[in-house]
């Protein structure tokens, strides 16, 4: 290497340590962590909530990977222990209120191939707790018409980007009969972000691989504007939702 190449070496900026994981562990059986995103921290009461949460996900997968070490120890000494982590991050805020937080996991226990999940928490930062999207629709019984409409356009959602990704041969009702009209089967959800401040969008729905595909089709992250939604909207609802969806909000999280 040449005194130039030498001197543009020095001048590299150093490279940023990994991020420090917020609960860990690490033996025999398991290496697992959980993350929160700085913009989660900043709440003391969200972090709080979600790392509660997250420890409690550690000690469950530690206390299983101990027993399958026992059960099968060969499997470790040949690959290790299992490996799992849990990241938190802001997805959005609306109304300075409502926070949406992907919480995604990656886990490896030994299976063909690692896998993945994806869920949501929608945190009230007045209340200090969780809540769902029930505030938001004058209605949502399971089957009734907010919930039928919402999964009427989540599938044509779903249609769309499996068209748009090449793989509309899944697209189908054998992959999509999990999804009822119900709040509890129907996704994990999320506000999305507006062109206006301090709105949303509409909805987006995110689905882990093997939700409504193959795994060799990843994650599906769908959104439904909030004008489909319009006629079930409860004054809460109508407040806090306005504008478009920005460009930059992409559903690729393949």
């Amino acid at each position: 290497m040449g005194l130039a190449g030498v001197l543009a070496f020095l001048w590299l900026p150093a490279r940023a340590a990994d991020p420090k994981p917020d609960a860990t562990i690490k033996n025999a059986s398991i290496e697992a962590s959980v993350y929160l995103d700085d913009k989660i921290k900043a709440d003391a009461a969200l972090a709080a909530d979600c790392l509660a949460e997250g420890r409690k996900w550690i000690d469950k997968n530690a206390a299983e990977a101990a027993s399958a070490r026992k059960n099968e120890p060969e499997l470790f000494r040949d690959r290790g222990g299992y490996s799992f982590e849990r990241k938190y991050s802001e997805r959005s805020v609306v109304d300075g209120r409502y926070v949406s937080v992907l919480r995604d996991d990656y886990m490896d226990t030994h299976g063909a191939h690692p896998n993945s999940d994806v869920n949501t928490i929608l945190w009230d930062a007045a209340e200090k707790k969780r809540i769902s999207i029930r505030p938001f629709f004058t209605e949502t019984a399971d089957n009734g018409p907010t919930l039928t409409a919402m999964r009427k356009a989540v599938i044509a959602a779903l249609n769309t980007e499996k068209k748009r990704r090449g793989a509309g041969e899944t697209a189908t009702t054998e992959w999509y009969k999990e999804l009822k009209p119900t709040l509890l089967k129907i996704g994990a959800v999320t506000l999305a972000p507006s062109t206006v401040s301090g709105k949303s969008s509409g909805l987006t729905f995110h689905y882990p691989p093997y939700a409504v595909g193959p795994y060799a089709e990843g994650q599906y992250v769908v959104f439904v504007p909030w004008e489909t939604l319009k006629p079930y909207l409860t004054a809460e609802g109508a407040n806090i939702f306005g504008g478009a969806r920005p460009k930059a909000d992409t559903d690729d999280r393949q």
